[in-house]
C-alpha cells in the first residue's frame, strides 16, 4: 500500500484531507510540523508529500528542497495558500511534484496523487533496473567463472590500482568496454569523470576535433572554441575503442599525450596540459599492424604497458548459462513480464552456437526470445531460425556448421519457396523426388 505523508498544522485541513485520501485506498501518515516530519520519514519510508507553506517551525518551499536532497525518490505535493502562487512555483524549482491551493483544490488531489505515486513507481524502477543491468560498472558486474575471464578479471584488479596504460584485446563483443568501465571505477580516478569514444566511428578530422578540441575558424563550421575529450576528461579515464582505426597522424599526436601529457587545439599554437588515463581497446593484432605499417610501432610500446587478453564466448561455455539467466531477467523486467526461465533444450542450442558477435550477440537473442515468447519458459521456437537447427557435429565437438545442419536448413529454405510443393522443390534442388521425401523424413522436416 502506498503511504502519504501529510505535513499541515490545521488539524481540520489535515484530518479531511486524510479522509480523502485514506478512502482511495492510500496509507496516510500526518504531522503538524516539519520536526515531527523529518523524524517520521527516518522510520517509515513515505511515497508521497502533501506539505504546507506556512508551518510552525519551517518554512515548507525550504522544507520541499531538504527533503528531496535526503530522500530524492519521494514526491512532494505542496499545498499553497491562495493567493500565493510564487511559493508553489518556488517549490517546484526545488524539486516539487506539484502544488495546490489550500481548500479550494481538493477534487484535484487524488488525481495528482496517482500521477506522483506513477513518477514514484516509474523512478524506483529505473533505479532498480539501473543496479540489475549494472549500468554503474563495477568488476562485480563481470559475470562468469570460466577459467579465462577469471584471470582477466584478476589482472584487470591488479592494475586498476596503478595508473598504467592499458591495452584490453579481443574480438567485437567480448565486454572490453565493461571492462574499461570496472578499472576505472576500481581506481583513484573513479570520482572523476570516464569518457568513451569509438575511434572507428569517426574521419579523421572529425575524430581529431573530438578528441583535442579546436579553435574557432579552425575550419569550416567551426563558429566557437571547443574544449576536446582529453580536456573535458583531465583527471580521469578516456577509452578508446577500436584505437586501431585511428589515422596515422593521430597517433602521432596521441603519442605526445602519453609522453608528455600535453596536446594542442585543432587551429592552435598553445599546449594544454592533461592529467588523464588512457585505456584503449581493439580486435586487430597491432603489433603485425605496425610491423606492415599501419600502426605506429612506438605507440604500440606506449599502449600495451599493460596488455589483456578478454577471451571470446565460445572459449566461455562454461559461462552461457549464467550470462543468458541475468540478460533474460534484465529484459523480463525491461518489458514488464514475469521473470523467465530458459528450457533445458533453449540452453543445448546456445552452447552449440559459435557466437561470432560474442556476449553482445548473446545479449540481443535473450531480449529477441523474451520479446517473441507468450509463457515463463523459453523455448527454442523463440531462438533464430537458424539457431534452432544447430547440431552436433560428429565426435561430440560441437558445432553450428555441420552439413546435416546446413542442408536441412536449405532444404526448408527451398520448401517456403515453393510454399510446399514438393516436386517444384526436389526439381530446384536438383535431386530426385524420391530423394527429398527420404530427407525430408531424416530430417523430420514437415
Amino acid at each position: 500500500m502506498k503511504k502519504i505523508l501529510i505535513i499541515d498544522d490545521e488539524e481540520k485541513l489535515r484530518k479531511l484531507l486524510a479522509r480523502i485520501i485514506s478512502l482511495e485506498g492510500f496509507s496516510v501518515l500526518e504531522c503538524g510540523d516539519a520536526k515531527s516530519a523529518l523524524k517520521k520519514l527516518e522510520q517509515t519510508e513515505v511515497d508521497v508529500i502533501l506539505c504546507d507553506v506556512k508551518l510552525p517551525d519551517a518554512n515548507g518551499v525550504e522544507l520541499s528542497l531538504q527533503i528531496k536532497k535526503n530522500y530524492p525518490l519521494t514526491e512532494i505535493i505542496v499545498l499553497t495558500a491562495y493567493g500565493n502562487i510564487p511559493d508553489g512555483v518556488q517549490a517546484i524549482k526545488n524539486g516539487a511534484f506539484d502544488y495546490i491551493t489550500k481548500g479550494d483544490d481538493n477534487n484535484k488531489i487524488i488525481p495528482l496523487l496517482h500521477r506522483a505515486i506513477e513518477k514514484v513507481n516509474l523512478q524506483k524502477r529505473l533505479q532498480h533496473l539501473e543496479e540489475r543491468v549494472g549500468e554503474k560498472y563495477s568488476f562485480d558486474t563481470i559475470i562468469g567463472d570460466s577459467k579465462k575471464i577469471m584471470e582477466a578479471v584478476s589482472l584487470a584488479k591488479k592494475v586498476a590500482a596503478t595508473d598504467a596504460t592499458v591495452l584490453l584485446l579481443g574480438e567485437t563483443g567480448t565486454g572490453k568496454e565493461v571492462f574499461s568501465q570496472a578499472i576505472h571505477i576500481a581506481g583513484a580516478r573513479s570520482s572523476k569523470p570516464f569518457i568513451a569514444i569509438n575511434c572507428s566511428a569517426f574521419g579523421k578530422e572529425l575524430l581529431e576535433s573530438e578528441l583535442f578540441g579546436h579553435k574557432a575558424g579552425a575550419f569550416t563550421g567551426a563558429v566557437k572554441d571547443k574544449k576536446g575529450l582529453f580536456e573535458e576528461a583531465n583527471g580521469g579515464t578516456i577509452f578508446l575503442d577500436e584505437i586501431g582505426e585511428m589515422n596515422l597522424d593521430l597517433q602521432a599526436k596521441l603519442l605526445r599525450v602519453l609522453e608528455a601529457k600535453e596536446f594542442i587545439k585543432v587551429g592552435d599554437t598553445k599546449t594544454i596540459k592533461t592529467d588523464v588515463r588512457i585505456i584503449a581497446a581493439t580486435n586487430r593484432d597491432l603489433q603485425k599492424e605496425s610491423e606492415e605499417g599501419r600502426f605506429r610501432l612506438d605507440l604500440y610500446y606506449r599502449l600495451s604497458v599493460f596488455q589483456i587478453v578478454l577471451p571470446p564466448l565460445r572459449e566461455r561455455i562454461k559461462d552461457i548459462e549464467e550470462l543468458a539467466n541475468h540478460f533474460a531477467k534484465v529484459f523480463s523486467l525491461k518489458i514488464n513480464k514475469r521473470d523467465v526461465v530458459l528450457s533445458k533444450e533453449y540452453l543445448a542450442k546456445l552452447k552449440l552456437h559459435s557466437w561470432k558477435g560474442n556476449i553482445r550477440e548473446l545479449k540481443n537473442i535473450i531480449e529477441r526470445s523474451v520479446i517473441l515468447s507468450d509463457a515463463d519458459v523459453l523455448t527454442c521456437d523463440s531462438l533464430p531460425y537458424e539457431m534452432q537447427h544447430i547440431t552436433a557435429a560428429p565426435g561430440g565437438m560441437l558445432s553450428a556448421f555441420s552439413m546435416a545442419s546446413v542442408e536441412k536448413l536449405h532444404i526448408q529454405k527451398v520448401l517456403n519457396h515453393t510454399k510446399g510443393n514438393k516436386a517444384e522443390t526436389a526439381r530446384l534442388l536438383e535431386i530426385g523426388i524420391a530423394t527429398l521425401y527420404r530427407k525430408l523424413e531424416e530430417y523430420q522436416i514437415q
